[in-house]
């Protein structure tokens, strides 16, 4: 299942750069139920509603996790 993820997900980037929950979350190394608490609670990625589905745009998680980047562990 992994494997189907990450095949789904360099697919996704390759064609369309929206990704849905499973794909954005195996793409960044957390679980898709991390990523639905983090858009009630905040604090996440950007996320994109088109209708009734959650997307994330590679760009936007990309952009998320670079913000994250800390260059030691007492960095804030």
């Amino acid at each position: 299942m992994i494997d189907d993820e990450n095949e789904r997900a360099a697919r996704a980037k390759k064609g369309s750069p929206f990704l849905n929950t499973a794909q954005a979350a195996f793409y960044v190394g957390l679980s898709s139920r991390t990523l639905e608490k983090m858009r009630v609670m905040g604090g996440g990625p950007k996320f994109r509603k088109h209708g009734r589905y959650v997307r994330y745009h590679i760009d936007d998680l990309d952009a998320w996790s670079e913000a994250r980047s800390k260059k030691s562990t007492s960095d804030e």
